[in-house]
């Protein structure tokens, strides 16, 4: 897990390229994805690596009562072999006992799960894609 200072530049440039191959590219979602959290002090970037390149992404936002996971993204070629389990268990690792939040692409609200997170409203659509907003509660309430 990584502030931005610590991300040198050419993981920079590779995270940023992938987010654009997989949500830009693959799923046809022309967004602004460089939307000024990334440089944010409290942000943490969790960046998976296969054969030492980026292969897998996600970052923690602070919204303040809640932390925000978001931008979860793997290359194709990384896709099934667990690197997204690995990501998310250094995100909850950020997380620590806060409760935190997240919109989950809906084929993807069980996997969510796994990990604590429950559908918290209906779905939405984010760019044409079906999404869920989920939440993993604080063990403190």
């Amino acid at each position: 897990m990584l502030a931005f200072d610590d991300l040198d530049v050419r993981t920079a440039y590779d995270v940023w390229r992938l987010r654009q191959e997989v949500f830009v590219v693959e799923q046809e979602c022309a967004y602004p994805d460089l939307d000024g959290r990334d440089t944010e002090l409290a942000t943490r970037h969790v960046v998976g690596l296969r054969d030492g390149a980026v292969a897998g992404y996600l970052r923690v936002l602070d919204d303040g009562p809640v932390a925000r996971v978001g931008r979860v993204v793997l290359a194709r070629s990384a896709r099934g072999q667990g690197l997204a389990d690995q990501l998310m268990t250094v995100a909850l690792e950020v997380v620590g006992e806060r409760t935190s939040v997240l919109d989950a692409q809906a084929p993807l609200a069980g996997w969510y799960g796994g990990f604590g997170y429950a559908v918290d409203g209906p779905e939405v659509l984010e760019d044409g894609i079906p999404h869920l907003p989920m939440v993993r509660r604080s063990p403190s309430g």
